[in-house]
């Protein structure tokens, strides 16, 4: 099943657009579900909404998928600029974007304490830490890091696809050393052969390495001929799935 409805996000005095999907069983079910929350939820479930015209193809993953969850994706901001602001948790002065004013952290703090408690109290979820994960591309896997490693409480899994780390590098290895990990915290990270160079992949095994010997378990796949694209991280459902959830 398939819901789309407006959550207001008063930082920047917006409605955003939640993107839910839940299992088909839900309505004739007292199971309790967990919940995996997911950025740049317009480009999750159907290709006609998706930016670029592909989807992740969620939709037919997960009704068929051996494991039932809930999936909230959050729609971006189609603001000029503005979605880099939004999912980016610093304020970074950057080579091809300059200063960047990012109020991720603002959004993560609305994500945890007021989204997440509306659809607690809504939908029939495991609430507490074990049945909650968070997942992201781009500067949505940026953030999805970000808040494994900041509300390490609240999310015991991530997945980080093609995450964005060179825009805040330095932040997130000074954020981490200050941050613990529980030890049952899964971190799925991931980049295409075709999208990266050394520095990024020495970026990404600095921060996996870092994740690993602050106590969590990673997962870091590098995919064949893939490229940075809705369709490189949708042959990757079955992955990061597997590895959260099992």
């Amino acid at each position: 099943m398939f819901e789309q409805f407006a959550f207001y996000f008063p930082f920047k005095d917006v409605d955003k657009q939640i993107h839910l999907y839940l299992p088909d069983r839900l309505s004739e079910s007292k199971e309790r579900y967990p919940v995996l929350y997911m950025f740049d939820g317009h480009n999750l479930f159907f290709d006609e909404m998706a930016t670029y015209g592909r989807s992740w193809d969620l939709l037919n993953f997960l009704g068929t998928y051996n494991k039932e969850l809930i999936v909230v994706g959050i729609e971006c901001s189609h603001e000029d600029g503005e979605r880099l602001r939004e999912y980016c948790p610093y304020s970074v002065d950057t080579a091809h974007f300059g200063q960047i004013d990012g109020y991720g952290d603002h959004f993560m703090d609305w994500l945890v304490n007021e989204l997440k408690p509306f659809i607690d109290d809504n939908y029939p979820t495991i609430a507490g830490r074990v049945g909650t994960a968070i997942a992201g591309s781009s500067m949505g896997g940026l953030m999805a890091y970000y808040a494994a490693v900041v509300y390490n409480q609240i999310f015991s899994k991530a997945a980080a696809l093609s995450p964005a780390f060179g825009f805040c590098f330095d932040e997130l290895v000074a954020e981490l050393a200050r941050q613990s990990i529980d030890q049952d915290t899964r971190l799925y990270l991931s980049f295409g052969d075709q999208e990266v160079n050394e520095g990024r992949l020495d970026q990404a095994s600095y921060l996996e390495q870092a994740f690993l010997d602050r106590g969590g378990e990673t997962y870091m796949h590098l995919a064949a001929g893939g490229d940075h694209s809705e369709a490189t991280w949708a042959a990757q459902n079955h992955l990061y799935m597997d590895f959260l959830w099992h």
